[in-house]
């Protein structure tokens, strides 16, 4: 998963008069990733919704290995696990839930699709990523404004609607279905850019949907899930020419039975030298 970066720049200045002892601070902060986000991209998961004319096409366009967007082994066996869907909903407001099965009555909630009709053909969809897989606040968003012309949104607030539900659990899946050995972040690229290419989604860190917590809804987590989240930051400090890095980056990783966090830092002095201009030569009036 392409990691979300910060940047905080800071510029200390002190008087009227330029000093070469001020100091300029960089500072950039990587959010909590995990590498179950990796297996997963959201853009790409929000982009076969968009085209899905059912929340079944849905599921099934999910998890076929020939289209390639589920990639994620959450407990770490070395199969792909299956994502099941199953939807809340309350008034004009639907909550669409991607969870993976793990054991009997054991699940983990991947992500959520929400969607809101605020008005005649004037809705507000977006895919909100799990914390614990994509860390706080990480939501995609259609960058086109009118929805309604999707099919999937027109199927879902037609006159006759009833919330979906799969059939799938644990031990029961779909005749054609199999699990199947992860690919490579390199590999799962390369299969999900022809769906992220067109930039019909955007990440954002901001709720679009408002009447979300209309919906009656708990996010499901298990023990089960390996979790190894990476937070970085990087401080730069330049004074008289001299720039200092400093990296801190913390893992920490959870999974049943305990957790290990691991901390490392690291530090980087580079001495910048400057060229000076030439002075210029004070040249004598000639004489007439």
């Amino acid at each position: 998963m392409k990691r979300i970066i910060l940047h905080l720049v800071v510029l200390s200045v002190l008087g009227t008069t330029p000093c070469l002892s001020h100091a300029q601070e960089d500072v950039t902060v990587v959010a909590p990733t995990s590498e179950a986000a990796e297996g997963l991209d959201l853009q790409a998961v929000a982009d076969i919704f968009k085209d899905a004319k059912n929340l079944e096409a849905f599921e099934k366009a999910l998890n076929d290995p020939e289209v390639g967007i589920n990639n994620l082994d959450l407990d770490d066996n070395g199969e792909v696990d299956y994502i099941r869907v199953v939807e809340e909903a309350a008034d004009e407001t639907h909550v669409i839930i991607l969870q993976v099965p793990l054991a009997k009555d054991e699940f983990q909630d991947v992500a959520t699709i929400e969607v809101e009709k605020t008005a005649d053909d004037a809705y507000n969809l977006q895919c909100h990523g799990n914390e614990v897989i994509y860390g706080a606040d990480y939501y995609v968003h259609p960058t086109q404004v009118h929805i309604h012309t999707w099919p999937i949104v027109a199927w879902m607030y037609g006159p006759v609607y009833r919330p979906y539900r799969s059939a799938f659990y644990f031990g029961v899946y779909p005749r054609w279905w199999r699990p199947y050995r992860p690919v490579t972040f390199n590999v799962y690229r390369t299969r999900t850019v022809k769906y992220t290419r067109a930039r019909t989604f955007t990440v954002g860190h901001t709720t679009r949907v408002t009447t979300v917590k209309k919906v009656k809804y708990t996010p499901r987590s298990s023990t089960r899930v390996k979790k190894t989240t990476a937070v970085t930051r990087t401080k730069s400090t330049t004074v008289r020419g001299k720039k200092t890095t400093v990296t801190k980056t913390k893992r920490t990783t959870v999974k049943k039975g305990g957790k290990k966090t691991t901390r490392t830092k690291s530090k980087k002095t580079v001495k910048k030298t400057r060229t000076r201009k030439p002075k210029k030569a004070n040249r004598k009036p000639r004489k007439r």
